[in-house]
């Protein structure tokens, strides 16, 4: 299957899911962005899409080219976070990921996320009225669709999408729960039944655990809306990271954020994550923290039959390890081939670590 840009015309979202369509999401960019010395830990905040546009446009680039079907603009940029600047950071992230999505098939997704607002106050109007600044700034610039995401409560999820459903644009939800549900015992399966009565088209999960706990919380999301009798589309972006020590909390309460490489998935882990979520009935693949562009295009290579295509990466990437077969030696060669990497169990190297950890909280 020779690579290519995708398909020509574009769709919108909910047109390609209707389809049948898969959607590949893009991956990190804050922690990727941190390692590459653009982010400061600690509030996360987006600053480099202003302060240096040339690195977040180069990321957004590498996800494209990997396969990404959305371009995403920014999070945690409501004006509790970022004070003055949070319009022009907003505005600015939405014109660098046009550019970018206007290279290939890829839409351009408006995020917005939970607020410290709620974590603190639980003020309903308050919190609603950071979301609708932020959804003006995303009308004015014209996104495709909405997506809310990271939240570990379903009331504050609940209110986003009240608000982002008045744009008459499409409006995923996505939490940052594991199959415990969130902060207040609301079970993944009443989630998602919330989430689909207040307006949203797709839902699912995104960030704080890994591939297979991610997949088991959107099991339980689906089935909550199967015994609801609702429909929608689903969506799942996990980390990067495997999580499955993790207390409720997910990677937050492990050594996060500068402790994480040991638990880094391989290529084949995401194949297989993504295959998984498609046979589970997720149609919108992506990542969040710690999925680098070699994700994303695992993901793209796995589900190239569904697909149709391959994503221009491929170009530099021979399937399933295939490239090896150059190779001079003789037992590199030998690893040219599926079962090798697709029954590997790799080892960490650090003979005097333990293989998971003790959460802190």
């Amino acid at each position: 299957m020779a690579p290519v840009g995708g398909p020509g015309a574009k769709k919108g979202i909910l047109e390609r899911l209707d389809s049948g369509e898969v959607v590949v999401g893009d991956g990190s960019f804050l922690i990727t962005l941190e390692k590459r010395g653009y982010v400061k830990a600690g509030l996360w905040t987006p600053e480099a899409i202003v302060d240096h546009p040339d690195a977040v446009r180069q990321l957004h680039m590498e996800f494209l080219r990997a396969g990404s079907n959305v371009m995403q603009t920014t999070f945690s940029t409501s004006e509790d976070n970022m004070g003055s600047k949070w319009e022009d950071v907003n505005a600015a992230a939405c014109d660098l990921a046009r550019e970018v999505a206007g290279k290939g098939d890829a839409l351009v997704a408006g995020g917005i996320s939970q607020t410290s607002v709620y974590r603190h106050h639980k003020d309903e109007a308050r919190v609603k009225k950071l979301f609708q600044l932020q959804l003006e700034v995303f009308i004015r610039k014209n996104v495709d669709f909405l997506i809310a995401e990271y939240f570990e409560h379903a009331e504050e999820a609940v209110w986003a999408v009240e608000v982002l459903k008045e744009s008459g644009k499409p409006v995923a939800v996505t939490m940052c729960i594991g199959p415990d549900g969130d902060m207040c015992g609301v079970t993944p399966g009443e989630c998602a039944v919330k989430l689909v009565k207040a307006g949203a088209a797709i839902v699912g999960v995104n960030c704080r655990f890994g591939p297979s706990i991610s997949l088991k919380t959107m099991k339980l999301m689906k089935e909550g809306l199967q015994a609801a009798g609702l429909q929608a589309h689903l969506i799942v972006q996990s980390l990067g990271f495997h999580t499955p020590d993790c207390g409720k909390g997910g990677f937050v309460d492990l050594p996060y954020p500068f402790g994480l490489e040991p638990r880094v998935a391989t290529r084949w882990d995401i194949q297989k994550y993504a295959r998984e979520a498609y046979n589970l009935g997720v149609r919108y693949v992506g990542g969040c923290c710690g999925f680098e562009p070699y994700h994303i295009r695992a993901i793209a290579e796995e589900l190239a039959p569904e697909r149709g295509f391959l994503p221009p990466a491929s170009e530099k990437h021979g399937s399933w390890g295939s490239g090896l077969n150059m190779h001079t030696k003789p037992w590199i060669r030998a690893r040219a081939r599926r079962e090798y990497w697709e029954n590997l169990l790799p080892a960490s190297g650090r003979p005097f670590c333990p293989s998971l950890s003790q959460p802190d909280a």
